[in-house]
C-alpha cells in the first residue's frame, strides 16, 4: 500500500488515551441510572410520546431478549449502557407513532412497494458508497440518515424559525457531539445527517436485527437472531416503508444493508420483485476495516477495549453472515439479482450504477447521469483521510490464515485479493 501525506494510523486501540472530552461524556453517564428491563424502556416510549399503543405484543419477548443481553456485557461501560438504553427507547418510540399513524390512516396498507433496489453486501464493502451514489438520481425514494432515526413525525412538532424539521435538527446536534468526541469515525463511515443511510434503523423498531451486535457484545441475542426466521420482521419493515413512502415520495425505494446477506429468503419474499444488487469484496479488508472502527468506538462504550476479542467476536460473525449468502445466493432469480465485485465498482463507479439500472429496467436519463457525476465530483474517496489497517499488530490476526478460512466465499464470488 502507497503511503500518502493524509493516511492515519491509530495506533492508541488497544490501550486508548482518551480526551478530556471523552472522559467528561463517560463521568456524566456514568451519573445516569439505567434500567435493563422491558417496563422501564415501554414507560419512556409512553412519556415520550403520549401513546400506548405498540401494535403486536410479540416484539415485548425480542426486546426483553435485547435487555438481557446487554445486561450480561460485562465491560459496556457508562456511556455505551445508556446508549442501548436510549436506543431501545427510540425504537419503542417510533413504533408507537408507526402504529399511531398506521391506525389513523389505514390506507397506508395499500401502498404499494414496486421494483426496490436492494443492495447487500459487507459492511465496508462500498454499499454505502454504492446507495448515496444511486440515491442521487431524485426519481429514487431513499432513507436520510436524519429520518432513519425518527422515521415518522411527532404532529405535535412543526419547523423551526429556519424551516428545518426538528429530526434534522436532532440530528445535527448529534452528529456535532459524535464528531467531537470520536473525531477518527468520519474518516471510516461518516455518518453525516443528510447522507442516506441503510434501513437497519427502521428494523429496528421490531427489535428484530443484527443491530444490536454493533454497539455492544451480545452472543445471546446473536442466536436468538440467527435462530428465528426473519421474514415477520421485514414485513413490518415493510408496512415502515408503505409508511414513509405515504409521507413523502417518490414510489421507487433504493435500499441497503449488509444484514441482507444472510437473509435472502425473507427479503425476496418481502420484496418479490426486488432488484437485488450484491457487492463483494475481500473479506480480510472488511474486517480490517470494520474492527478497527468498532475497537475504535470501544474508547467511549467500553470499560475495556480488548481488540483481539472484537477480532474473535467479528471473524465469526461475518463468516455466519458469508456462509448463509453462499447458501442461499440462488434463491434469488438471476433476472433480478446482480453480483459486483469491489475492485470492479471502484474502477468505474457510474458504469455499475449503468448495470444495476440496466437490469432493474431504469433508464439512465441525461438528469440521471449529471446527478451521478455531479456526487461522484462533490464526494472523492479518502476526503477526510484514508485509516490504515493492521490486523497482525492490533487485533493478532494473520492475515493469511483468515484468508484461508474465507476461501469458501472467494470460491462462490468474484472477489479480488486486496
Amino acid at each position: 500500500m502507497t503511503g500518502r501525506p493524509d493516511d492515519i494510523r491509530i495506533r492508541d486501540l488497544a490501550n486508548p488515551v482518551r480526551t478530556p472530552l471523552q472522559q467528561r461524556a463517560i463521568a456524566a453517564a456514568s451519573r445516569i441510572p439505567v434500567a435493563f428491563t422491558e417496563r422501564a424502556v415501554l414507560e419512556a416510549a409512553i412519556k415520550q410520546t403520549g401513546l400506548s399503543d405498540f401494535g403486536y405484543d410479540d416484539f415485548r419477548e425480542r426486546l426483553r431478549v435485547w435487555l438481557a443481553s446487554a445486561e450480561e456485557d460485562a465491560d459496556l461501560g457508562p456511556v455505551g449502557r445508556v446508549g442501548v438504553f436510549r436506543d431501545c427507547v427510540r425504537y419503542a418510540a417510533n413504533r408507537l407513532r408507526l402504529e399511531d399513524l398506521l391506525g389513523r390512516h389505514p390506507e397506508i396498507l395499500d401502498v404499494a412497494i414496486e421494483r426496490p433496489i436492494v443492495i447487500a453486501g459487507l459492511p465496508r464493502s462500498g454499499t454505502t458508497h454504492l446507495l448515496n451514489l444511486i440515491a442521487a438520481d431524485a426519481r429514487l425514494r431513499s432513507l436520510p440518515y436524519w429520518e432513519s432515526l425518527e422515521p415518522i413525525p411527532d404532529p405535535n412538532e412543526t419547523p423551526g424559525a429556519d424551516g428545518v424539521d426538528p429530526r434534522l435538527a436532532r440530528c445535527r446536534e448529534g452528529y456535532a457531539l459524535q464528531d467531537a468526541l470520536l473525531p477518527r469515525l468520519r474518516n471510516m463511515h461518516d455518518m453525516a445527517p443528510e447522507h442516506v443511510h441503510e434501513e437497519i434503523e427502521v428494523q429496528a423498531l421490531d427489535f428484530s436485527s443484527y443491530e444490536l451486535e454493533w454497539i455492544a457484545t451480545v452472543p445471546r441475542w446473536r442466536d436468538y437472531y440467527l435462530a428465528h426466521d426473519q421474514t415477520p420482521h421485514y414485513a413490518y419493515l415493510k408496512q415502515a416503508l408503505q409508511a414513509l413512502q405515504w409521507l413523502r415520495g417518490p414510489d421507487r425505494w433504493v435500499l441497503k444493508s449488509p444484514q441482507h446477506m444472510e437473509q435472502l429468503v425473507p427479503l425476496i419474499r418481502t420484496f418479490p420483485d426486488a432488484t437485488v444488487v450484491l457487492t463483494h469484496r475481500d473479506p480480510v479488508s472488511v474486517i480490517a476495516s470494520a474492527i478497527t472502527m468498532l475497537s475504535y468506538g470501544d474508547r467511549l462504550r467500553r470499560r475495556r477495549v480488548d481488540p483481539p476479542a472484537v477480532a474473535d467476536y467479528w471473524i465469526d460473525r461475518i463468516e455466519r453472515l458469508l456462509r448463509a449468502c453462499v447458501r442461499d445466493r440462488d434463491r434469488i432469480p438471476a433476472s433480478q439479482s446482480l453480483d459486483v465485485a469491489f475492485h470492479e465498482f471502484m474502477a468505474d463507479d457510474v458504469a455499475t450504477v449503468e448495470r444495476i439500472y440496466r437490469l432493474a429496467g431504469l433508464e439512465m436519463t441525461s438528469a440521471a447521469r449529471a446527478a451521478l457525476d455531479g456526487f461522484m465530483a462533490s464526494h472523492p474517496r479518502g476526503k477526510h483521510g484514508r485509516i490504515l489497517y493492521d490486523l497482525e499488530s492490533d487485533f493478532g490476526v494473520d492475515p493469511e490464515a483468515l484468508r484461508k478460512r474465507f476461501a469458501f466465499y472467494g470460491e462462490r464470488f468474484p472477489v479480488e485479493i486486496e
